[in-house]
């Protein structure tokens, strides 16, 4: 039976996506919590503990002098990343895969676990709630009994490893719609708009793009129209919908646009919805200036 081996007492996500990767790959793996050297030396894998990092052998700790090494943006490795650097393509099954998940999900994890702040607070006295607080929930406060820790632990492994199975499920369909998207760019008349066959992730592979303003793509029943970002993660639209649309909805929005079947305008004016492709297009090309 494969030995995975990490420390005992409080836990953090680094650690517990490292172990949830790990189980992914050996479902049947036992886990053992400890600080003893001997045992340690003693695990097949040795995650988050022992200060030795060293993949051909499996030991993934990041915590020794000089640490574990840094990605290109150089943010350094924790234990999640270590591991994943070595498994994540086995797991994935794809490099291009296991390249997107590591962006979006690993990296910053290690961030955090490293130390380094991804975002920073806008408002005082509010703050992001990340994949790490998520971690954190699970692990006993002082009112718990220690004896909880264990328990705790293995159900934050469950949480983490569906996450894992999720991001890869999504980076799958990401690979696959980020070259969708930009084979449709590219037969585009008009690039200022951008109109989809399905609901594919477009946000990234736009933002690289300078024409596209508006994209139209089928979502729950009806079509939608969205405004593209230089930055995805920033709300900052490229050129936001018509400030007289801006919280419309149904017949109010239908009068005041001509589009029959005009459903919403957000009111922050980054997406309107119809009900039809037809629509959604109608809307386009009226908040590019043109006709419909």
């Amino acid at each position: 039976m494969t030995t995975i081996v990490t420390h005992d007492g409080k836990f953090h996500a680094d650690e517990v996506f490292a172990i949830a990767a790990l189980l992914l790959l050996h479902p049947d793996a036992q886990v053992i919590h400890t600080r003893s050297p001997e045992k340690i030396t003693q695990g097949n894998i040795v995650v988050d503990v022992g200060g030795v990092y060293d993949e051909t052998r499996n030991r993934f700790d990041h915590h020794q002098i000089g640490g574990a090494g840094s990605r290109k943006d150089n943010i350094p490795y924790a234990a999640f990343g270590l591991v994943w650097k070595k498994f994540g393509e086995k797991l994935c099954k794809n490099a291009a895969v296991a390249e997107r998940v590591e962006r979006v999900l690993v990296t910053p994890i290690d961030a955090n676990d490293n130390g380094i702040d991804l975002s920073l607070p806008k408002f005082s006295g509010s703050f992001s709630y990340e994949i790490s607080d998520a971690v954190r929930s699970f692990v006993p406060t002082w009112r718990e009994k220690e004896s909880h820790l264990e328990t705790n632990f293995n159900e934050a492994v469950s949480f983490a490893k569906r996450i894992i199975e999720r991001e890869i499920r999504r980076a799958e369909a990401f690979v696959t719609g980020e070259q969708r998207v930009q084979a449709i760019y590219n037969e585009a008349a008009d690039k200022r708009l951008i109109v989809l066959d399905e609901d594919y992730s477009w946000k990234d592979t736009l933002s690289r793009i300078p024409e596209p303003l508006y994209v139209v793509h089928p979502q729950n029943g009806a079509w939608r129209l969205y405004c593209v970002r230089d930055n995805p993660h920033l709300f900052v639209n490229r050129r936001d919908l018509p400030e007289g649309w801006a919280g419309l909805r149904d017949k109010e929005l239908a009068r005041v646009t001509g589009v029959s079947d005009a459903v919403f305008a957000h009111r922050n004016r980054f997406m309107a919805v119809a009900k039809s492709k037809e629509g959604a297009i109608a809307l386009a090309k009226l908040a590019l200036g043109g006709t419909i």
